[in-house]
């Protein structure tokens, strides 16, 4: 599950991490005159570069997560050469599907009536170009229609069609499958875990969450998962159990899976608070003023149930609450009992 900076422990101990694991240890995997061919990102390079895809995936600008795609490529390419750092890639990547979608949007609804604002990128460097804090005043318009394009389901299922499942989707569907089922929760949400961490119970994010439901710390221990001596997010079936326990609550809350999976992202909180602003029920219609990840993960989920599934997971049944068997039999002991009176 993704969170804001504001949730993380300590953010720079998980930048340090981030390079610990990957930039210090480059000579061990990739060729000897590397650094004399390109130039390697440093660990400001690198710690900017976390911050910046974080910030544009919870902002209102589809301008930022577009212009960040070079980049987001980039380090890709530097995070699936080494073991270490390969977890945050599998995270990685599926963000790269939503700066895809932003620059998408961007073209097919330009900016009204303004010249394109050039942003030149340091020719001398490869990776982590920050965008110029020049760029345009978006209209709440613009905006609006910028959403509905990224929020289109058939876009999402051209885009994702042709895509196979993930490498471990084989083995680990099924089992989280059962766990899904055995919560009350339509087995289908399992491929959440898809859009998540490409279904790798090792996929870590550079804000702290972890496991192929990216749960962050709290939310695990609200679960009752432990954190140590061995991190049990990286758990299918507790790290699945924990997930299907919250989209249960949640459903519960607002009563509908857009909404749900707009809490799983973007807060419980956040989207409680605009559902009362606006006075609606609608993911709709409180979408732009969501982050832009959260506009384009409803719809991507929904795209990947579908694919997967062959179902239109709108049309899921809410999740069932088992009664515990003995809430059970006294409940049905009254229930005699006042026929009985009858």
């Amino acid at each position: 599950m993704v969170s804001f900076w504001a949730l993380a422990d300590d953010e720079d101990e998980l930048f340090d991490q981030l390079y610990d694991m990957g930039a210090q240890f480059t000579e061990d995997y990739l060729p000897e005159d590397i650094e004399e061919r390109f130039d390697l990102p440093s660990y400001e390079d690198w710690k900017l570069f976390w911050r910046q895809i974080t910030d544009a995936l919870q902002s209102d600008s589809f301008e930022d997560l577009a212009w960040i795609r070079p980049e987001v490529e980039e380090a890709l390419q530097y995070l699936r050469v080494i073991p270490a750092t390969r977890p945050y890639a599998d995270w990685l990547m599926q963000r790269l599907d939503y700066c895809d979608m932003a620059q998408y949007a961007v073209k097919a609804v330009p900016v009204e009536k303004t010249k394109p604002v050039v942003r030149p990128r340091t020719p001398q460097r490869r990776i982590i170009s920050p965008p110029s804090p020049t760029k345009p005043v978006i209209s709440q318009v613009v905006n609006q229609r910028r959403s509905t394009v990224v929020q289109s389901p058939q876009l999402w299922k051209k885009k994702l069609s042709s895509r196979p499942k993930p490498a471990q989707a084989e083995a680990l569907v099924p089992r989280i499958k059962k766990v899904f089922s055995s919560e009350g929760v339509p087995p289908q949400w399992v491929w959440l875990a898809e859009v998540e961490s490409s279904m790798n119970p090792n996929a870590k994010s550079p804000v702290g969450a972890k496991g192929l439901f990216q749960l962050m710390p709290a939310t695990a221990k609200r679960f009752g998962l432990k954190l140590s001596p061995v991190d049990e997010r990286t758990n299918p079936e507790k790290s699945a159990r924990a997930a299907a326990q919250y989209l249960k609550i949640l459903h519960k809350q607002f009563g509908a899976w857009p909404l749900v999976l707009a809490a799983y992202n973007a807060g419980e909180g956040r989207v409680g608070k605009l559902l009362k602003k606006n006075q609606t029920k609608s993911f709709d219609k409180i979408a732009p003023d969501l982050p832009v990840e959260t506009r384009m993960y409803v719809p991507k989920v929904m795209a990947v149930v579908e694919l997967r599934e062959g179902v239109n997971p709108a049309t899921l049944p809410a999740p069932s609450f088992k009664v515990h068997p003995i809430v059970a039999f006294e409940r049905d002991c009254f229930s005699c009992a006042r026929n009985d009176l009858s």
